[in-house]
């Protein structure tokens, strides 16, 4: 079984399963699900609880003996097992695979991964994990999506905004959704319960968004203008590489086939490498700009 983690609450609501996989690109989303589901476990009589942090050194027979170690108290037991590289390595692959062929009774076991490529998704252990047991993505929303997800946390503190208002703290969040969750409560604690005004949102709201690499190619793809002049303000702060960035547009460039602006990539090429003059950044955004309107 497959949830998002909106899914969770009315999921939680019900008998718990005995196995639970977390992974996802978003602390803030993981740690969440995460409190929730030993939340319902403690509330569903999983009183003993079992931390097992995969490192170097982790001996896998641990995971064995959590599992099968009865409670004094006749309680059942939580096995929080976390995977923090997402690497288990082959003898850890082949436990967590013996693990999924028969999970312990009374136990519960949640297992905790980072984000998992293609790849990772199709190994063996966790090709079985997510076989017998429930699956849940913690993966930040793209931006189209973001401001529904910002609404629904207003709705708990029993406020809302209009469209234009979610998409101002949307645009000014991306990309950070620990940040977002602080945004949120901010607006909490300043105003009272009822609908924002763009104003109130605009006064209160930092721009706290995070850009990478993906951000940059995403735009110059959908031929977002104003998103890639966003974006490479955002990699500008974050004083990203600018051989890297250089190698985006120029990607796209040839991918296009565009002659003026390979021309245009190879003369801010010379300026990164000190042989012509000129601002590097505002010859980003200017390429960028060319490419989009291509």
């Amino acid at each position: 079984m497959q949830l998002r983690p909106e899914q969770l609450s009315a999921h939680l609501d019900k008998p718990l399963q005995s196995l639970y996989v977390l992974h996802g690109d978003d602390p803030l989303l993981t740690i969440e699900t995460g409190d929730a589901l030993r939340a319902a476990a403690r509330k569903q009589g999983f009183d003993e609880r079992s931390v097992l942090v995969v490192t170097p050194s982790f001996r896998w027979e641990e995971l064995f003996h959590a599992a099968g170690n009865l409670s004094l108290f006749g309680g059942r037991t939580l096995v929080d097992l976390r995977i923090p590289t997402g690497k288990p390595g082959r003898e850890g692959g082949d436990a967590l695979q013996r693990y999924a062929k028969a999970p312990p009774a009374d136990t519960l076991t949640l297992i905790t991964l980072p984000e998992m490529d293609w790849r990772a998704k199709k190994a063996g252990w966790f090709a079985a994990l997510v076989a017998v047991g429930v699956s849940i993505e913690c993966n930040a929303p793209p931006l189209a999506q973001l401001p529904q997800w910002l609404n629904r946390r207003l709705a708990r503190q029993q406020q809302s905004a209009s469209t234009e208002a979610l998409e101002f703290i949307a645009l000014h969040v991306e990309g950070n959704l620990l940040a977002a969750h602080q945004e949120i409560q901010k607006l909490g604690l300043l105003y009272p319960a009822g609908e924002l005004t763009l104003q109130q949102v605009s006064a209160a709201v930092l721009n706290v968004a995070r850009y990478d690499i993906d951000d940059l190619k995403n735009a110059l793809t959908a031929r977002d203008t104003a998103r890639c002049a966003r974006t490479l303000e955002g990699l500008k702060a974050e004083e990203a590489a600018p051989p890297l960035v250089l190698w985006v547009l120029a990607n796209e460039a040839r991918q296009r086939m565009h002659r003026a602006a390979l021309l245009h990539a190879a003369k801010i090429d010379r300026i990164i490498k000190g042989v012509a003059s000129g601002d590097l950044w505002d010859e980003f955004l200017q390429l960028s700009l060319r490419l989009t309107k291509a």
